[in-house]
C-alpha cells in the first residue's frame, strides 16, 4: 500500500496526539501492576510503526526514528511530573526512570529484531541477484 508523505505524517501525527494524551492520564488502577510491560509494548509497536512508514529499510532513518522515540519517551515523563504542578488535581503520577528504561527496552527489543530482519533481508536480495545472474546452462 503505497501512502503520500503527507498521509503518513498526518497518521503519525494522529496516533501520536492519541498517545500523548494515553500516556497523560493516570492507568487505571487494573493495569498498574504491569505498567512496565505497557511502556515496551508501547514502543516496540510505536518503534515497527514508524519504521514500517518512514524508514524503508534506510539505517539511518531508523536510527533517527529510535532516537525521537527515546527523547519522546523522556519527554512525556517529564511532562507527567510538570502536570501535576500546573493542574491543582493529579492526573498522573511523577517522573519514574524505570518508565524510561523500559521504553528503552522496547525500542532495543525492536531494534534488534530489525537488524535481523535486515541481515536476512539483505543475504536473501544477494541469493537471489546470484541466482538471476547465472544463466540457463549454468544452472544445470
Amino acid at each position: 500500500m503505497k501512502l503520500s508523505k503527507w498521509t503518513k505524517l498526518f497518521l503519525a501525527a494522529f496516533c501520536f496526539g492519541i498517545a500523548i494524551v494515553g500516556f497523560m492520564i493516570k492507568l487505571p488502577s487494573g493495569f498498574r501492576h504491569i505498567d512496565k510491560e505497557l511502556h515496551s509494548l508501547f514502543y516496540f509497536i510505536a518503534a515497527a510503526f514508524l519504521n514500517i512508514l518512514f524508514a524503508n529499510r534506510k539505517l539511518f532513518r531508523h536510527l533517527l526514528i529510535f532516537v525521537a522515540l527515546y527523547l519522546f519517551g523522556a519527554g512525556i515523563e517529564y511532562a507527567q511530573a510538570y502536570s501535576n504542578r500546573f493542574f491543582r488535581s493529579r492526573i498522573h503520577g511523577r517522573y519514574d526512570p524505570e518508565d524510561v528504561q523500559a521504553n528503552l527496552n522496547g525500542l532495543l527489543a525492536f531494534s534488534v529484531l530489525w537488524v535481523i530482519y535486515m541481515i536476512i533481508s539483505f543475504l536473501f536480495r544477494k541469493e537471489i541477484k546470484k541466482v538471476a545472474v547465472t544463466t540457463p546452462d549454468q544452472r544445470r
